[in-house]
């Protein structure tokens, strides 16, 4: 079974019945390494289409993580659908973006879902767009000219003062709070990662500090860092600023089967 050891104390089991009111923000942790009983359980759930990207991982880990992963995105679902994860019909937009089948979706569910290395966390709203990404924290090669190519000329000078022991933690905020901003948004590639900034520094508030494509998105969008332990940097970008925000540690309800 998966160690949720490293995970803060404010993730906590979800309460048997669950509720989604419009002023909160749901997210998930979800422990990826789980027996190979749930990972059989759980491919079962998935579309063809996933099947196939799941037998296409060269390392079983990362297929096993992958089927966990988008496993539990059903099982969650289906809790605020009140459908067997197998009945959670998901679709594609034009964008690449996943969401509910309209048919499905009457409460309006909005979800995203991020993984990195042996966690997930999926973040669960209605009728507000978000984003999250999380990833390890691990040394990046070249990760200065990584910064230099695609962040804003801000943030590459605030990470480049930095001292060279916060550097790295620094450039997976900056990451993480990007693509959350990006998923949220729902245009994907067509949106530059050197036309926006989000707040950097250490100690500093996480946040949009300006968009050229859209300049009131600093009041319209909301960012926060999530912790998830010492060894990850995780961000959630977050439609309004008028929510609050619940943490739940995902665990199997049932045997699988």
């Amino acid at each position: 079974m998966a160690n949720t050891d490293s995970l803060p104390s404010e993730w906590e089991a979800p309460p048997p019945s669950l509720s989604l009111p419009p002023d909160e923000v749901q997210v998930w942790a979800i422990p990826l390494d789980q027996s190979p009983l749930m990972v059989s359980a759980m491919v079962r759930w998935l579309s063809p289409v996933e099947r196939t990207r799941a037998g296409r991982f060269h390392s079983l880990e990362d297929c096993k993580h992958y089927v966990i992963a988008h496993g539990v995105l059903r099982e969650v679902l289906g809790r605020y659908l009140k459908h067997a994860p197998s009945d959670v019909l998901l679709c594609t937009l034009p964008n690449g973006k996943p969401v509910l089948a309209p048919e499905l979706n009457d409460v309006q569910l909005e979800f995203n879902l991020s993984h990195s290395h042996e966690l997930a966390l999926i973040a669960v709203s209605r009728e507000r767009r978000l984003g999250i990404d999380v990833e390890r924290i691990r040394a990046v090669l070249d990760g200065k000219v990584i910064a230099a190519r695609f962040f804003a000329p801000g943030e590459t000078a605030t990470l480049s003062a930095l001292p060279e022991r916060l550097q790295l933690e620094a450039f997976f905020a900056c990451w993480t709070r990007k693509e959350a901003y990006i998923k949220a948004r729902g245009e994907g590639l067509r949106i530059s990662l050197d036309t926006f900034a989000v707040a950097v520094a250490p100690g500093q508030s996480p946040g949009l500090l300006y968009d050229v494509a859209d300049p009131q998105a600093v009041s319209r969008w909301s960012l926060h860092s999530l912790d998830v332990g010492a060894a990850y940097v995780a961000s959630l970008a977050v439609e309004g600023q008028d929510w609050r925000l619940r943490h739940w540690l995902w665990q199997a309800r049932t045997r699988p089967g």
